[in-house]
């Protein structure tokens, strides 16, 4: 399926936590760390940034002639920033079992998008904003996850966005109603086609 590099505003439209700067710094690290990953050779110099050095939950999604390559986060906050981004980059790149590792000539053509997300919150299914709110449902064990651009991308209305993220948790669709606990992020989205 081709799939458009997602470019949207942040979940406070107009307001971005990161600058035009940091946005610049942060995506060309994720494509150092895929470089330096199929070199076998160390990181370049990592900026350190105090904003980078906070802890925070990242998606890295990798296209390659704006086909999805790879898409790895973490959503919970268990790293600094920057170490965050250098390890979703390279999982997106080389383990996500969806598709064989990134080869050195594909490195090269990569477009890298980075979710950069607010700690979850819970939310109540009629207060979900699509292209706002990404959603983590859970139950039984079982969990999915959609980030905020997904049912853009699809074109789906808010029940459908439910129902989509509970089936890729293996649920059924409507567990969103029947006892699934339903929490709620934004994300600040931004990659290589934006205009840094």
């Amino acid at each position: 399926m081709s799939l458009s590099p997602p470019n949207y505003l942040p979940a406070d439209v107009g307001v971005s936590e990161f600058s035009l700067q940091e946005r610049r710094l942060l995506v060309n690290l994720a494509h150092e760390a895929i470089a330096s990953a199929i070199e076998n050779r160390e990181l370049a110099d990592i900026p350190r940034l105090s904003h980078f050095e906070q802890p925070r939950g990242v998606f890295t999604t990798i296209y390659l002639r704006a086909v999805l390559r790879g898409c790895v986060g973490y959503v919970f906050p268990v790293k600094a920033l920057f170490e965050t981004v250098v390890d979703t980059a390279r999982a997106s790149a080389f383990q996500d079992v969806r598709f064989l590792p990134v080869t050195k000539d594909e490195a090269a053509q990569l477009e890298i998008s980075l979710s950069i997300l607010s700690p979850l919150q819970a939310l109540a299914p009629d207060r979900i904003e699509v292209g706002r709110h990404g959603l983590l449902i859970t139950q039984h064990g079982r969990r999915g996850l959609l980030l905020p651009q997904v049912p853009v991308e699809h074109g789906w209305d808010r029940i459908t966005f439910l129902e989509q993220t509970c089936e890729k948790a293996g649920l059924l669709t409507d567990a969103w109603k029947n006892g699934a606990t339903l929490e709620a992020f934004t994300a600040e989205v931004f990659g290589d086609r934006d205009a840094f």
